[in-house]
């Protein structure tokens, strides 16, 4: 079962209230533990805070999760119900294969949500809350998700602005972990620019501002260098990607700037982001050879191309989910006929022990008392169906389980046998 809520169910003023930091994802599975839930995991995020749960009892332990949610968000348990889902069974398994697939992210195809998914995984372990149905369930789910990456294109291109910059970043120079940044200002965007590349490896980064105090703290924020604003030219000759966001309604970037630093870098290229509005950088820079200038606009185009193709890869991968949940559910299936399966070969094996020793070596005779024998408790099952069909048929009364038809029908499948039965078999020793 799965019990939350998320970006579409819910309000982000109540996942704000639900949230659960780091620190705190031990005790909280605790106190579901306390509360009768023994297998589960605890994904908290600003998507979605849920709880992906093995019961017997979904109703009772649904309630249990919402009034354990409630209870460390600090509201009334009914506050939840218009903004909660509670999905059971055969549904709760897709919606888990979602998640973990990032087919049910805000942002489809996000990579961070399966890491999130394994690390919720690895603590529930850890604290001996993960048992072999979850650990079933979850397995199927990342082997789900791992189709969907290698056989669609779904969290191939970026689709947000910050990604897009990144990504443009690696196409030109590759391991960004051999590149350095240059931060000129200390906009919203630009910072959201500059913790994107710090997150795929920027290997250093430096940040200058007119105002030195303003430099030092953007500095801080993002635990790099401050740079002197008088030694810009410089800082740019060292710059593999500059990215502005002063706003100061004139070029602070002139293409003459760029060119010398080009000269002095022997001609290694520069990628530069504009993200201010009006525009930091010259546009002429765009025409200097080595310089590849991108804008707000620009980088919002590649976004829209990535949406556009994960939209269309989402279809493909929603087919590859459909089969390996029914491959799930399927062998799922299968394996709950092992008991029954294992109890009738226990029951022909003792048959056969029996029949062998009664037939003294004996071949015909051991295998007529065998086939006599296994068939005489089924062919009594049916004898009292029918008779009790019969009963039913003069007294017009209701059939309370199951009829000679659906046995008939059940030895048909089972045995392979022809349409109709081939009547009874021989009445000889412990025979029908």
């Amino acid at each position: 079962m799965a019990v939350g809520v998320n970006h579409r169910s819910s309000s982000l003023a109540l996942r704000d209230r639900l949230f659960i930091e780091d620190h705190a994802l031990p005790g909280y599975l605790e106190r579901l533990r306390q509360a009768g839930v023994g297998q589960a995991i605890v994904l908290s995020t600003c998507d979605r805070i849920e709880v992906q749960a093995i019961a017997d009892d979904p109703a009772a332990v649904a309630r249990r999760v919402k009034e354990t949610m409630a209870a460390h968000g600090g509201i009334a348990p009914h506050d939840l119900d218009s903004q909660a889902y509670v999905l059971t069974d055969d549904d709760a398994v897709r919606h888990i294969f979602a998640v973990a697939s990032s087919l049910d992210s805000l942002v489809v195809g996000e990579p961070q949500v399966l890491g999130q998914v394994k690390a919720s995984h690895r603590l529930s372990r850890e604290r001996g809350m993960v048992g072999a149905d979850l650990e079933a369930v979850l397995q199927a789910a990342y082997g789900a998700a791992k189709r969907v990456r290698s056989e669609t294109a779904i969290g191939e291109r970026p689709v947000s602005i910050a990604a897009a910059a990144q990504q443009i970043a690696r196409d030109l120079f590759g391991d960004l972990g051999r590149c350095s940044a240059l931060l000129i200002g200390g906009g919203d965007m630009g910072e959201l620019v500059a913790r994107e590349l710090r997150a795929a490896g920027l290997g250093h980064l430096a940040v200058t501002h007119p105002n030195d105090a303003r430099a030092d703290a953007a500095a801080r924020l993002l635990a790099c260098h401050a740079a002197l604003f008088a030694d810009l030219s410089d800082r740019l000759a060292e710059a593999d990607i500059v990215v502005s966001s002063l706003g100061a309604r004139r070029h602070t970037v002139a293409a003459a700037m760029v060119q010398e630093a080009l000269r002095r870098r022997r001609r290694k290229p520069i990628f530069l982001i504009d993200t201010a509005v009006p525009g930091d950088i010259d546009p002429a820079i765009d025409r200097v050879d080595g310089a590849f200038l991108y804008d707000l606009g620009d980088l919002e185009r590649v976004a829209m191309e990535g949406r556009a193709l994960r939209e269309s890869a989402a279809a493909l991968a929603q087919k590859i989910l459909d089969a390996e949940v029914d491959a799930f559910l399927r062998a799922r299936a299968e394996r709950a006929a092992v008991p029954a399966l294992v109890r009738l070969r226990q029951h022909f094996e003792a048959a056969r022990a029996q029949v062998l020793a009664d037939a003294a070596g004996d071949a015909e005779k051991a295998t007529r008392l065998l086939i006599n024998r296994l068939l005489h408790d089924p062919s009594q099952a049916l004898r009292d169906l029918a008779t009790r069909a019969l009963a039913e048929s003069k007294t017009g009364a209701q059939s309370d389980g199951v009829d000679l038809a659906m046995a008939e029908k059940a030895l048909q499948r089972l045995f392979r046998l022809d349409d109709g039965l081939d009547g009874a078999p021989d009445d000889k020793e412990n025979g029908p």
